[in-house]
């Protein structure tokens, strides 16, 4: 497996920024480098997430506008409640 290649990146902090990482780092025996690139990778993961829901979204309300095809608010309440109860239950049909 070959190593993957790094790059160093320069950021600014705050006295006050600085001096909480620092004692994070020191409560939790981990290196602040560490701490910042862990804060980095939850934020890019997460950020990720919200962009692919923001895109799903956006996909479905396209669909919609082209078709008219939906399931109401009750429809798909009374499903999820199913599943939530442990139900194997198939989603709602979609109409117009």
């Amino acid at each position: 497996m070959a190593a993957e290649r790094m790059f160093t990146a320069s950021v600014k902090l705050e006295p006050d920024l600085k001096s909480r990482l620092q004692h994070l780092a020191e409560a939790r025996r981990r290196k602040t480098h560490w701490l910042m690139q862990e804060a980095i990778r939850e934020y890019v993961e997460r950020e990720e997430k919200r962009e692919q829901f923001r895109q799903d979204a956006l996909r479905a309300w396209r669909e919609f506008q082209e078709t008219g095809l939906h399931v109401t608010a009750d429809e798909a309440d009374a499903w999820l409640a199913k599943l939530a109860e442990g139900q194997v239950a198939e989603p709602p049909e979609c109409h117009v």
